[in-house]
C-alpha cells in the first residue's frame, strides 16, 4: 500500500537548481515521484510550473516528507483546511506539527488565505484569534491550537533577479570564493545600505570581536554617528573588548596603536568589564563618563538598540548580557522590526543564530576570512546569505570610506 499526495512549484527552479534538490530530496526519502506537469518558461523571466505526484511506500510517513519539500517551495495542489491540534504540555508541540519555515507563508483559516506575519524557521504555528503566528517550541503554553502537517499552509520562494543590474544583492549572490573583486562588492554593499535607509528600513549588524582586534573599530563607530547601524547583535565578547579598547587602548591586553602586547595587558578586559557592572549597565557607565568612546558609546548616544547574548565561556559578563538564552532569543526576536538588511561580520554562532529568526526576504550578507562561516550559515536554512571573503579590518575600513562622507582610515 502507497501514500500519495501532489505538489505543485513555480518559479526558477531549474536555474537556482531548486527542482533538483526536491527530485534528490524525495529520492533519498526512499519515495517515488512522477512528474505530471513540467512547463518551462519560454523566456528568461518567465517562471517554470512542475507538478509532482509524490508516493511513499507503507512504514514511510508522507507528512513528514512533504514538510522537508516545503522548504523549497512545493506546496499541495489542494491544500485544505489546516488540522489543529491543542498543545497539551506547556514548552512542546503536538506530535506532527508542522515545522516552519522562514519563507513568506500563507493559512488557509475560514476559506481565505492569511498571511504569516513573522515567518521563522523550525518554530511551530499557532492560530489565536483566527490569527497565524510563529512560535517558538520553548514558549508554546497548554491550550493553544498549533497546525498539525501541511495541509492548509503554502509557502512562497523568494523571486530572484536574472539580470545583475536590477540589484546589487543578487550580483553577489553566487559561489563563495575570495577571488571576487573586494572593491566592487563592498561598493555594492554600501549601494544596498543607501536605498535600505531610503525605504525607511533598518540596518542589523550581527558583530564578533574582531572588529575590534583588527583595529577596526573607529570605522564602525564612524558608521554608527552616520546612521548606518540601527541594530547590533553580538556576545560579551565585542562589547567587553569594545570598551577595554576605549579604557586601556588594548584588545585582548594587545595594544592596538603598535600590536604588542603590554604588561598586564590580560587583566583589562576583566578591569574594563568590572567597572561597568560598577555601574550597574553600559548606558549608565556612559552617562557616568566611565565609558567616553568606541562602539557601544556610539550606540548608547545614538539611542540605538543592541542584544548581547552570552555564552558558557563568558568573563564577567556585562551586565547588559542575556545570559539565559531563551530570553535572549526573545529580546533578539523583538528587535527585528523594521529590518530591512542584515549583514553578518565575523561570528559564525552569532551569525547562525540570527540567521535562524530572519526571514527569507531580508538580504543577509556575511563577511568572513573563512569561507565555511557563510556555507554553514546558508546549510542551516539561511539560503539568502551571500558572502564575502576577507579580511575584517579592510572590509570594515572601506566600507566607512564608502559610506561616511570625509572619513579617513587610521
Amino acid at each position: 500500500m502507497t501514500e500519495t499526495e501532489r505538489v505543485e512549484l513555480f518559479g526558477h527552479v531549474l536555474d537556482d537548481g531548486t527542482l533538483a534538490r526536491i527530485l534528490n530530496e524525495i529520492i533519498g526519502q526512499d519515495c517515488d515521484y512522477v512528474m505530471e506537469r513540467f512547463e518551462i518558461g519560454k523566456r528568461a523571466d518567465d517562471p517554470t510550473s512542475v507538478r509532482l505526484a509524490i508516493s511513499a511506500p507503507a512504514g514511510i510517513p508522507l507528512q513528514q516528507v512533504l514538510n522537508r519539500l516545503q522548504r523549497y517551495g512545493a506546496n499541495l495542489t489542494e491544500p485544505g483546511e489546516p488540522e489543529l491540534a491543542a498543545v497539551d504540555v506547556a514548552g512542546s508541540f503536538p506530535e506532527g506539527f508542522y515545522s516552519s519555515t522562514n519563507l513568506e507563508t500563507e493559512v488557509f483559516l475560514h476559506g481565505e488565505w492569511k498571511r504569516l506575519a513573522n515567518p521563522e524557521m523550525d518554530c511551530g504555528i499557532v492560530i489565536t484569534d483566527g490569527v497565524p503566528v510563529t512560535k517558538p517550541m520553548s514558549d508554546v503554553v497548554e491550550g493553544e491550537m498549533v497546525i498539525i502537517g501541511t495541509e492548509g499552509v503554502r509557502v512562497k520562494t523568494e523571486p530572484r533577479s536574472i539580470n545583475p543590474e536590477e540589484t546589487t544583492f543578487e550580483f553577489m549572490n553566487s559561489v563563495v570564493s575570495s577571488e571576487k573583486p573586494q572593491s566592487l562588492q563592498v561598493r555594492n554593499i554600501a549601494e544596498d545600505f543607501r536605498r535600505v535607509k531610503a525605504d525607511g528600513k533598518k540596518i542589523l549588524w550581527v558583530g564578533g570581536p574582531a572588529i575590534v582586534h583588527t583595529g577596526s573599530g573607529p570605522a564602525m563607530v564612524a558608521l554608527i554617528e552616520a546612521g548606518y547601524v540601527d541594530v547590533l547583535f553580538a556576545g560579551n565578547a565585542l562589547a567587553a573588548h569594545d570598551i577595554e579598547s576605549n579604557m586601556f587602548g588594548t584588545s585582548l591586553g594587545v595594544d592596538l596603536t603598535n600590536a604588542a602586547g603590554v604588561d598586564h595587558g590580560h587583566e583589562h578586559h576583566l578591569r574594563a568589564i568590572n567597572r561597568v557592572r560598577r555601574s550597574g549597565s553600559i548606558a549608565q557607565a556612559v552617562a557616568e563618563g566611565v565609558i567616553t568612546g568606541g562602539i557601544m558609546h556610539g550606540m548608547v548616544r545614538a539611542d540605538n538598540d543592541y542584544v548581547l547574548v552570552g555564552s558558557v565561556r563568558d568573563d564577567g559578563p556585562l551586565p547588559d548580557v542575556y545570559t539565559d538564552v531563551l530570553e535572549g532569543q526573545r529580546a533578539m526576536r523583538g528587535a527585528i522590526d523594521d529590518v530591512g538588511y542584515s549583514i553578518m561580520v565575523a561570528t559564525m554562532l552569532h551569525a547562525i543564530a540570527t540567521g535562524n529568526i530572519l526571514p527569507a526576504s531580508v538580504p543577509l550578507v556575511c563577511v568572513d576570512i573563512n569561507p565555511a562561516t557563510v556555507t554553514k550559515l546558508s546549510d542551516r536554512g539561511s539560503a539568502q546569505a551571500v558572502g564575502v571573503v576577507t579580511d575584517i579590518g579592510l572590509f570594515m575600513e572601506q566600507l566607512a570610506t564608502e559610506l561616511v562622507p570625509g572619513y579617513r582610515p587610521g
